[in-house]
């Protein structure tokens, strides 16, 4: 590797860390040459499918763009950034699992739906809103009784969607 300050050739490894995820190695180098430290990350390199859109067209995959569809759906929502690191890292591992080389948009709108069902139950409802193109009120209410009868364990966590009172209020 090459230093970043003079450009000598080479530079020794100080020392080599593995991120807390185990995707990324750190290594602290320093120049033979003129001894400055600099750090460099390592991760391995994984081709993941090309993006087929519904009109045909065909794009490389973009976690940037993955993630701020998340963000879009869990805007002002009790949700961590880590928890929207995790979930694009599971539509991304998901992604690989498949081992295809091409993969339709709306195979992965169903993974990004899978992520939030488990992060944020309002999140999930504006994001299927969005994806399965809800026309009136009536969509929203059957998207959520399917929510709530797939996961009952899971509606005692966070507040209730529907016709619910919540305990100390009047309605």
């Amino acid at each position: 590797m090459h230093c970043p300050f003079c450009q000598h050739e080479d530079t020794r490894v100080i020392d080599s860390r593995v991120s807390e995820d185990g995707s990324t190695i750190r290594r602290r180098r320093e120049c033979e040459h003129c001894q400055e430290r600099f750090n460099t990350f390592e991760t391995a390199e994984l081709k993941l499918p090309t993006l087929v859109k519904t009109d045909g067209r065909r794009e490389a995959f973009d976690d940037r763009k993955l993630r701020t569809g998340f963000e879009r759906a869990l805007q002002k929502r009790p949700v961590s950034g880590e928890q929207i690191d995790a979930a694009v890292r599971g539509v991304i591992h998901a992604l690989r699992m498949t081992g295809e080389r091409e993969i339709s948009s709306r195979r992965i709108g169903v993974f990004v739906m899978d992520e939030l069902k488990k992060l944020d139950q309002v999140a999930y409802v504006r994001f299927a809103s969005v994806y399965r193109r809800f026309e009136d009120v009536a969509d929203f209410r059957e998207e959520i009784e399917r929510l709530e009868r797939d996961l009952p364990g899971m509606a005692t966590e966070q507040l209730p969607l529907l016709d619910e009172p919540v305990r100390g209020s009047k309605r």
